[in-house]
C-alpha cells in the first residue's frame, strides 16, 4: 500500500514540474505582459490598455473579467467566454497557452482573483508581469479582503511584480504600495490626469474616467507607444457590456436621460460618477433605481444610506426583498421585489418624463438584461 501511495505521489510532483515548466515557457513568448488589478475600472483600463498597444504596432491580446467575461482579439474585438463551470482563475494558464500561439508581442490580463492569497498566485506564479496596474483602491470585497482600506491596499499590492514596474493612480494608500513596490524592487509610477488635455475625454463615444485614461497612456508609454498614438488608439476602444454610459430614452412622448452605472456597485464609486454625471446634464428630477442582490445585505444598506443621505433623488425606485427600514418623506420611494421582471420596472419607468433616471447596484445577470430591454426605447434624439 505505502509503496503504491509513494508512486502515485511522485507521479503527480513530476506532473506538476511538468506543468510548471511547460506555464515558464509560455510565459517567455510575451516580452510584454501586462497584469491589471484594482477595485473598479479593471475592464476598462484592459481595454485602453490593449487599444493603445495596438495603436503603436503592437500585436496584441486582452482578457477581461468584468460583468461579461471577454478576449479582446489583435483587431480589438470581441470574443465572448463561454463557461462551462464557476469562475476559475486556472483558466488565466489556459488562455495564457492559448494566446502564446498567437504570436503576440503583448498581452494585457484583468486579474479575476479576489482573495488575497489567489491574488498572490495570479501575479507571482501565473502572468509574473513586467508591468503591474494598480487602478484604484475603494472598500470593496470587504469580507474576502477587509475589513480595514490597508488590509484592502496589501490584498491588492499582491500583484505587484518582482523586479518589474507598476502604474497605480494618484490615492490616499501610495505610500504602503510604495514601500511594497520597493521590497519587491519595482519601480512605482503614479499616473498623470494632467497628460490628458481638456477636451480629450468628450471625444469617447461612451462615458470613460480620466483617471482610467491616464493609467492606460502611462502603461503604454513605459513600452514605447508615444502618446498621441496611444491615445488615438484608446478612442476606438470597444466599451465592456457593463461600461457606464448616459442614453436619451423615449416612452412614447416622455423623454429621460438613462445613466448607467450599475457596474460601479460600492457606494464611492457610485458617488463619483453622479458627481460627474451632475455637471454633464441639466438639472432636473431625478429617479435612482437600485438593483440590489440578496447575498449582498451589506452592499444594499451602503447604497440605501448613499441614495438617502447624500444623492436625495426626487424618486427612490429599488428592486429587492428584506430591505432596512428606510427614511420616509425624502422622496417618493417604490419597492419591486426580487422576483420583479425588467419589463415591471421598465412599465413604472414609462410613466416618467425629463428625468435622470440613475441605474445603480449590481450589473450581472438581472442588471444586464434590464440594460439591454431598456435600449429598445433609446432615443435616436
Amino acid at each position: 500500500m505505502v509503496p503504491t501511495l509513494l508512486i502515485l505521489l511522485s507521479i503527480l510532483i513530476i506532473l506538476g514540474y511538468k506543468e510548471f515548466y511547460q506555464h515558464q515557457a509560455v510565459l517567455e513568448k510575451f516580452s510584454i505582459r501586462i497584469h491589471v488589478n484594482g477595485s473598479r475600472g479593471k475592464s476598462s483600463v484592459t481595454r485602453l490598455i490593449a487599444a493603445g498597444l495596438r495603436a503603436g504596432g503592437f500585436r496584441t491580446m486582452a482578457k477581461t473579467t468584468g460583468s461579461s467575461p471577454r478576449i479582446i482579439d489583435t483587431d480589438g474585438k470581441d470574443r465572448m467566454i463561454q463557461r462551462l463551470r464557476s469562475p476559475s482563475i486556472g483558466e488565466q494558464v489556459k488562455l495564457m497557452r492559448y494566446f502564446s500561439k498567437q504570436n503576440l508581442d503583448a498581452v494585457v490580463m484583468e486579474c479575476m482573483a479576489v482573495q488575497p492569497e489567489y491574488q498572490w498566485i495570479s501575479e507571482q506564479k501565473m502572468q509574473k508581469s513586467t508591468i503591474g496596474v494598480i487602478t484604484n483602491i475603494r472598500p470593496d470585497h470587504l469580507d474576502e479582503m477587509g475589513p480595514t482600506m490597508d488590509d484592502i491596499t496589501r490584498s491588492l499590492s499582491n500583484t505587484i511584480p518582482f523586479n518589474g514596474n507598476v502604474v497605480v493612480t494618484q490615492g490616499k494608500h501610495n505610500d504602503t504600495l510604495k514601500k511594497i513596490a520597493a521590497s519587491r524592487k519595482t519601480n512605482l509610477t503614479i499616473a498623470n490626469t494632467d497628460d490628458i488635455e481638456a477636451g480629450f475625454m468628450e471625444k469617447f463615444s461612451h462615458l470613460e474616467h480620466k483617471e482610467n485614461v491616464a493609467t492606460a497612456l502611462e502603461v503604454c508609454k513605459q513600452v514605447g507607444v508615444d502618446k498621441g498614438s496611444a491615445l488615438e488608439g484608446m478612442l476606438k476602444t470597444q466599451p465592456d457590456p457593463g461600461a457606464l454610459f448616459i442614453k436619451k430614452i423615449q416612452f412614447g412622448a416622455h423623454h429621460n436621460f438613462f445613466v448607467n452605472a450599475f457596474a460601479a456597485n460600492d457606494p464611492l464609486s457610485t458617488l463619483n460618477i453622479w458627481e460627474m454625471i451632475k455637471k454633464q446634464i441639466p438639472l432636473q428630477p431625478t429617479c435612482v433605481f437600485l438593483n440590489t442582490r440578496a447575498d449582498r445585505r451589506s452592499r444594499t444598506n451602503q447604497m440605501i444610506t448613499l441614495v438617502s443621505e447624500t444623492i436625495q433623488p426626487d424618486i427612490f425606485l429599488i428592486r429587492g426583498d428584506k430591505l432596512p427600514e428606510i427614511p420616509e418623506g425624502l422622496f417618493k420611494l417604490i419597492t419591486f421585489p426580487d422576483r420583479s421582471k425588467p419589463e415591471d420596472i421598465i412599465e413604472h419607468l414609462s410613466t416618467l418624463s425629463n428625468h435622470v433616471i440613475f441605474g445603480i447596484g449590481n450589473i450581472v445577470g438581472w442588471g444586464e438584461q434590464f440594460v439591454q430591454k431598456l435600449k429598445d426605447f433609446q432615443s435616436d434624439d
